[in-house]
């Protein structure tokens, strides 16, 4: 697989993509959308909600059950799964030789993630990572809409000075490969983990790739 252009910018999602926080983090919100009368199986819970924000996942979760949440929904779920993160998490393989890489052929990146700051900057320190991309953390605590919405992306290549045209996004789940193609980017699915939907990237324009420590020899730097 080799793309017909140099991007000028690579924008990588945080959890699943940088991060191998996805099971642990989904686990921890299928047990706490149970103690809320809504029972979910970890499978079924990463297929709806993964790369949503908290607020998302609210909002379809008390559309179900016709009734509002625990006022405090949003912050106890977080707490929740930050105490999960602390009995161990790790960074995705090849992620840190992936960022290593680029910045020494010199290709800006940075980081765009449905996730808030406290919860990246948690992760990416567990796992080491936090210094190589602690300058270029960009949150949809930022704007209007999370993704599939383009917001967020659109948002960090105006705050890093890059076109969309020239941008490279690499996601790991629908509504982020939804989000990168609307913003007018090239996006790579990374599938790495057995339990993400290759083809379902694919099928929203994704070029799907499952080892990240082969990314920099599919591009054309």
């Amino acid at each position: 697989m080799a793309f017909s252009f140099s991007p000028s910018l690579v924008i990588f999602d945080c959890d699943g993509v940088l991060v191998d926080t996805e099971p642990v983090a989904n686990r921890a919100l299928a047990r706490v959308l149970a103690e809320e009368g809504f029972p979910i199986a970890y499978e079924e819970c990463r297929r709806l909600f993964v790369g949503r924000t908290m607020d998302a996942v609210k909002a379809h979760v008390e559309t179900s059950l016709g009734r509002a949440l625990r006022e405090d929904w949003p912050s106890y779920i977080r707490d929740e799964t930050l105490k999960a993160f602390e009995r161990g998490i790790e960074a995705v393989a090849g992620a840190e030789e992936t960022l290593r890489a680029l910045a020494a052929r010199g290709t800006p990146y940075c980081v765009a993630s449905s996730g808030r700051f406290e919860k990246m900057r948690f992760t990416l320190g567990r796992t080491g990572l936090l210094p190589l991309v602690e300058d270029v953390l960009f949150s949809a605590e930022e704007v209007a809409q999370g993704k599939p919405a383009p917001d967020l992306f659109l948002y960090a290549a105006t705050r890093m000075e890059h076109v969309p045209e020239c941008c490279l996004v690499i996601e790991d789940s629908v509504p982020g490969v939804q989000a990168g193609v609307a913003a007018g980017m090239t996006v790579i699915g990374y599938a790495g983990d057995p339990m993400t939907d290759a083809d379902a990237l694919k099928s929203e324009g994704a070029h799907v790739v499952s080892d990240m420590s082969a990314l920099i020899g599919l591009l054309e730097l």
